[in-house]
Formats: C-alpha cells, sequence, structure tokens
C-alpha cells in the first residue's frame, strides 16, 4: 500500500491550504485513515482522523479551523486547513488503518511540509 500525500507549501497567518492524500495498492478493509503532524524536535501527534463509519476526530488545537474528508470511491483522505496559524507549521503525514480478519495494518505517507509564516 503506498501513500502519497500532496499540498503542503508555504501559507501566510490566516490563509488556507488543502492537504491531499491518494491511497493505493492491496488495501483490506479501512478501519481508519487521519492527518498526523510533526514540528521540529517534538512528537508526530494526530491533527484528524476520519473512521469508516465517518466518525470524526480532531486535536482541539485545531477544531473549527480544519476539517478532514474522505473520498471512498477514490480512497483519498482530504484536509482542508484555514485560519492557519504559525503553531501549525509541520510535517504533515496521511495514515492509513485497515484490517483483515484479525490482522490491523498501518501505512504512512511520506509526509508533506506546511509553513505559516509571513
Amino acid at each position: 500500500v503506498q501513500l502519497q500525500a500532496s499540498g503542503g507549501g508555504l501559507v501566510q497567518p490566516g490563509g488556507s491550504l488543502r492537504l491531499s492524500c491518494a491511497a493505493s495498492g492491496k488495501i483490506f478493509s479501512i478501519v481508519r485513515m487521519g492527518w498526523y503532524r510533526q514540528a521540529p524536535g517534538k512528537e508526530r501527534d494526530l491533527v484528524a482522523s476520519v473512521t469508516n463509519t465517518g466518525n470524526t476526530d480532531y486535536a482541539d488545537s485545531v477544531k473549527g479551523r480544519f476539517t478532514i474528508s474522505r473520498d471512498n470511491t477514490k480512497n483519498a483522505l482530504y484536509l482542508q486547513m484555514n485560519s492557519l496559524k504559525p503553531e501549525d507549521t509541520a510535517v504533515y503525514y496521511c495514515n492509513l488503518r485497515d484490517r483483515l480478519f484479525n490482522s490491523v495494518r498501518d501505512f504512512w505517507g511520506q509526509g508533506t511540509l506546511v509553513t505559516v509564516s509571513s
């Protein structure tokens, strides 16, 4: 399974970006897809996730500003980021978790850099 993330870049505070993630390969039953981010010197943290039933979860720091969505027909994941702040600067990774019987797998994209700066 391969995950290809795109859409990162340099944006001014208050601006917007839309990240995309395309999944391909032999994917079993998707349990959840999500976006994580890792700032320099910090751990990788969950930003937002969406389950196979459509339930979403957001980090408190992005609630009301970021929106996660998924296109099940394309195995694609998106993250609309509005009102960006300098503290949102990080490498953003998409994640896919699937399941086959009792086996759960996690896959990661290569990451896309988001820089929020004036």
